[in-house]
């Protein structure tokens, strides 16, 4: 049967012209499935995984069914996250943007309640919000759903799973009858089940099997990795495949947070994202990962929900997911629009791989096993990318002194091929022992290794300061690799940090000045060590 387009569901022209404005093709299958029923009146349960279009899905009718010149509520979308519920919002807001006086807004916890009131009692008859909050604006009478018209349960699975249950049923008692009420979830549990019956009438049940096309466009393998040496697995595949952004899987908040340690600790640009985190730094870790700050994000399930982050070129399962549904959410994070993705899954000992097992099983799909990279493969790796730092300094025309100096080695009868080995052994291993143990730059001898300048920052210890944070704040500041800064040393007042010498002007122009952990840095060269 032929694939509907979005000019045959039934959408007003202004929405019509917004999904034009989004450069949306045609719909995705729960789209072409769920839209008329939604504007046909019809309670709709809707089973679907991450990446299927889910949102315009009750976004597009929505926005139809929302009267403008009527300020009440009339549709409410409860989300699990706040993530989530952000992402929903700017979406339904891009779906109303040729129908005038439509207003959408999100309310969540973790951010003042104040500027939502001010929104609500301008009028706004979208609301995007997460249980907790809405509840508490419910009690406050600054959001009333006396005019409800459409009620939306995204993630209903997640909202369950987080102990949401009674607020999402006492919200639901709060409205009028002659709703239309529209369920999304990826598992269809007892207990929405129960929901359903609850509060839906003769509801069309559509089940959508696009997520299984994203895994098999998803190049996905398994590991065998000790406990123990997990971390060390992730420092090793990220030096080997290089992806620009790389999602990291833990199952509890805490081993989210000592994996990010752990992984600063190697120079990894990673940052931590879970419940337990408050909304400013929730804000700044998306916003530095939009920014290309982060090289890797480390999170759990919940918290993953409503990422909206372009780019993610691989997925790491550090823990295997407890339930297996979670998997497809978690690898669908990558590989997206057309983009090639990677999905590698650590295991350990037998129960690991009887997990894997009954993962394959789920997605009736090989997850295949790989062995780790050796240190073989790693160390080419390196080379490959030591190859490339050449190249771009090439590429930028050598200084006519370095130049000057290659060329007296060679009219002295030195052999140009072993200049660069020499030169690429003083750049990688250091200066031997019988040589000056500091390297002289054009910055004099600052007291840093071969390649290196060491610079002098004004804040240690006693500012709360660890090498991590300075790995953070100049990594975020100059956009430079993390695992390109170089050794640093973190006393009880002042710090030292070694960078590359070919980034030391651009890191020493945007580092004097910067404020961190609330006070202003100074970033001046170090003077030589005695």
């Amino acid at each position: 049967m032929k694939q509907k387009d979005f000019n045959e569901l039934g959408l007003s022209p202004e929405v019509y012209s917004a999904i034009e404005k989004m450069n949306y093709t045609e719909p995705t299958q729960i789209q072409a499935q769920t839209i008329p029923l939604i504007l046909e009146g019809r309670d709709v349960i809707g089973q679907s995984q991450t990446g299927t279009g889910k949102t315009m899905a009750f976004g597009l009718p929505a926005v139809d069914l929302a009267n403008a010149n009527n300020r009440a509520v009339q549709v409410l979308v409860l989300c699990p996250t706040r993530e989530l519920a952000l992402q929903a919002a700017n979406e339904l807001a891009k779906a109303s943007a040729f129908k005038q006086g439509i207003n959408v807004v999100a309310v969540f916890g973790g951010a003042p309640i104040e500027p939502q009131i001010k929104a609500l009692k301008k009028g706004a008859q979208i609301v995007i919000g997460t249980p907790g909050r809405v509840m508490d604006h419910m009690r406050r009478r600054t959001l009333k759903l006396g005019a409800l018209k459409l009620a939306v349960l995204d993630e209903a699975d997640e909202m369950l799973n987080m102990g949401f249950r009674n607020d999402m049923e006492a919200i639901l008692g709060e409205t009028p009858e002659s709703r239309i009420t529209v369920l999304f979830s990826a598992t269809m549990s007892k207990e929405i089940i129960r929901l359903t019956k609850n509060f839906q009438k003769d509801a069309v049940f559509i089940k959508s099997g696009e997520s299984n096309l994203t895994v098999n466009a998803i190049d996905q393998w398994h590991t065998m990795v000790d406990r123990s040496k997990k971390t060390e697995a992730i420092v090793r595949l990220l030096a080997v495949h290089r992806p620009q952004m790389a999602l990291v899987f833990c199952n509890t908040k805490r081993m989210v947070d000592t994996l990010t340690e752990r992984l600063k600790q190697h120079h990894i640009t990673a940052a931590a994202l879970h419940g337990d985190m408050d909304q400013h730094a929730r804000n700044r870790v998306m916003r530095n990962c939009r920014d290309g700050r982060l090289s890797v994000l480390i999170a759990t399930d919940v918290a993953a929900r409503g990422i909206d982050v372009d780019g993610i070129e691989m997925v790491i399962n550090y823990d295997i997911p407890k339930d297996a549904e979670y998997y497809v959410h978690r690898i669908g994070r990558t590989g997206r629009a057309g983009r090639s993705g990677k999905a590698v899954t650590l295991a350990s000992g037998k129960e690991g791989q009887n997990e894997i097992r009954q993962l394959e099983r789920f997605i009736k799909t090989s997850i295949p096993f790989k062995k780790m990279p050796t240190d073989a493969e790693a160390d080419m790796e390196k080379n490959r990318q030591m190859a490339d730092r050449i190249k771009e300094v090439m590429a930028n025309k050598p200084s006519p002194k370095n130049m000057a100096l290659i060329t007296n080695l060679m009219s002295e009868g030195c052999d140009a091929k072993e200049i660069a080995a020499a030169l690429l052994h003083m750049l990688t291993e250091g200066a031997a022992p019988d040589e000056e143990p500091a390297q002289k730059t054009a910055y004099g001898n600052t007291g840093a290794q071969s390649g290196m300048v060491r610079f002098f920052i004004n804040m240690g210890k006693m500012d709360q300061i660890a090498a991590r944070d300075i790995v953070g704040c100049i990594a975020g500041e100059t956009k430079i690799r993390g695992s390109e800064i170089g050794k640093i040393d973190v006393f009880d007042k002042f710090s030292f940090v070694e960078v590359p010498e070919t980034h030391a002007s651009i890191v020493q122009g945007t580092m004097r000045g910067v404020m961190m952990k609330g006070r202003q840095m100074s970033f001046e060269p170090a003077a030589g060590r005695n």
